[in-house]
């Protein structure tokens, strides 16, 4: 589901999907913290009471735009990973793919912040209860997984092949997580745009390279 872009008057179709698109509006505006039902409804002119007719309460329309914000931060894992250039050796391609991967994680993060940390907001359900699901393990964040494949096939190209280093996919993302937040709301922000570049790409070969140790 792609959800439509919200701000203008709702009319007919799937207020669902609407009151989503205006959600979304408001996180990549300023992050999880505005995404409010109310102000949602209020952007595509209907009331409060009919968008508590889709969403329970702030905890599920602020679930909605988190699923949204992680396939788009997936997507944009994908299109870099799409670019990075070829490679007629197995290694050196799966060496690039998967630091294409990890650069296109933090150019979302760097580009669409609001939306970067909703990815990654823990919504609360009506009852007030934290809504933890898999993201402990990442089994259901498609950017999670889009390394751990990468890092089995960088793996399988070794000769002999052998399965990938112990908790090496939680590894990465942990690494490409930290240091978007670093640039996000860390010194790393106030670095020239040079050297932030250089910081990125720096962390990107350790990740790879972390990846090759015995």
């Amino acid at each position: 589901m792609a959800a439509i872009s919200g701000g203008k008057n709702y009319h007919h179709g799937d207020l669902r999907n609407a009151l989503i698109g205006a959600a979304v509006d408001l996180a990549t505006e300023g992050g999880p913290e505005r995404v409010v039902l109310r102000e949602a409804a209020r952007r595509v002119g209907v009331s409060p009471t009919a968008a508590y007719r889709h969403f329970d309460g702030r905890g599920e329309l602020l679930a909605a735009v988190r699923e949204h914000a992680r396939r788009v931060l997936a997507d944009s894992m994908e299109r870099a990973a799409v670019r990075a250039p070829g490679a007629d050796d197995p290694a050196l391609a799966a060496e690039a793919r998967l630091a294409a991967l990890c650069r296109g994680y933090v150019a979302f993060a760097v580009d669409h912040p609001g939306l970067y940390r909703s990815a990654f907001s823990t919504p609360r359900t009506a009852s007030g209860h934290s809504d933890h699901d898999a993201d402990a393990s990442g089994a259901e964040v498609r950017a999670f997984t889009l390394l751990t494949d990468a890092l089995a096939a960088l793996a399988a190209t070794a000769r002999p092949p052998r399965p990938a280093r112990p908790a090496a996919e939680a590894a990465a993302w942990s690494a490409v997580h930290g240091l978007s937040l670093l640039l996000l709301d860390g010194p790393l922000c106030r670095l020239p745009a040079q050297r932030r570049a250089d910081v990125v790409e720096s962390t990107l070969a350790m990740v790879v390279s972390g990846t090759r140790a015995d």
